[in-house]
């Protein structure tokens, strides 16, 4: 078994962008765009580093891909973790002091991994955020449960099928492990994603720590209900409107990134008998999305992404 962490880096290319635009680039292709174009950074940095100092390794695909370097090259491996591509630790971290700044941090649980390694991934992802931010806590961690959306004709509609959503025990049980992180002083406040009236009474119900933050997806039925909006008014949650997908990182398209055909990094075996690729089926996650906002500035200075999948050999 092999875990892969993959990165983005700072996807803010062109200097600090402006938090009043608009967030219409829906997550799951800021995702995938910005792996391939960091993966080919990746490539092209360490080849170049590589064919300077005379060394050879390449890497021919399956469909003769020859111009891709071998995938040990420009991604590190430590122990059983394959970092891809290889992250320079030591240029990370922010410009200004930490209090300059609101860190945000929205971790997608995803439905193909099993629930019970959710403190696993939990930890890991803050580990990897404070580390790419230098810092030691974030400001808002918002959680986002598999299975849930806000979709339908109306807001109606969707309010009353997200009643019947997702797991209400294994999203308690995994708010309790963030709790926990809260009262460590390792994240400031706790947030939901998704979550309609009936969802949220039940949820309050049984949680300790109350969620400052519910964000719901209105694209498709334009207003949020009138039940949610009041029941969020009465109990001091704001809610928030965005962006992101429910489904950010599927088995196919994580196959698709890392695999050998034109859009693939070639990290992935792919079934080809010669490919010192990895071998076997490939798992996502989770995913995470972090935000440093310089406050007096009203900027985002680092914005990037983390996920995390793990691959298990065939028998």
């Amino acid at each position: 078994m092999t875990r892969i962490i993959l990165s983005t880096g700072n996807v803010i290319l062109d200097g600090p962008s402006i938090i009043r635009k608009p967030g219409t680039y829906r997550s799951n292709l800021e995702l995938t765009n910005s792996l391939r174009s960091n993966f080919s950074a990746a490539q092209k940095e360490y080849a170049s580093i590589l064919h300077n100092g005379n060394g050879h390794a390449s890497h021919s695909g399956q469909n003769g891909y020859s111009s891709r370097p071998a995938p040990e090259v420009w991604t590190e491996k430590e122990d059983s973790t394959l970092y891809v591509p290889r992250i320079d630790w030591e240029s990370a971290g922010l410009q200004e002091d930490r209090s300059q700044y609101e860190i945000t941090v929205k971790l997608f649980f995803l439905p193909t991994a099993p629930p019970e390694k959710r403190i696993d991934y939990i930890k890991e992802a803050l580990r990897l955020v404070r580390k790419e931010l230098n810092v030691n806590d974030v400001d808002l961690l918002i959680a986002s449960y598999p299975g849930l959306t806000f979709e339908g004709d109306c807001e109606w509609e969707a309010d009353r099928k997200n009643a019947t959503m997702g797991n209400d025990e294994e999203e308690v049980n995994t708010w309790s492990l963030l709790e926990k992180l809260y009262n460590q002083g390792q994240i400031k406040q706790l947030g939901i994603s998704e979550f309609g009236t009936d969802k949220l009474k039940r949820f309050l119900d049984k949680v300790k720590v109350r969620p400052t933050v519910n964000q719901i997806n209105i694209r498709n039925c334009c207003n949020v209900p009138p039940p949610l909006a009041k029941l969020a008014k009465d109990e001091g949650i704001e809610l928030y409107t965005h962006h992101d997908s429910t489904d950010i990182l599927p088995s196919g398209t994580l196959r698709e990134l890392l695999g050998q055909g034109p859009q693939g990094a070639g990290v992935l075996a792919d079934g080809e008998p010669n490919s010192s690729g990895l071998k076997g089926e490939i798992i996502p996650e989770w995913v995470v999305k972090y935000t440093a906002f310089v406050k007096d500035r009203g900027v985002i200075e680092n914005k990037g992404y983390f996920a995390s999948a793990e691959t298990v050999e065939e028998a």
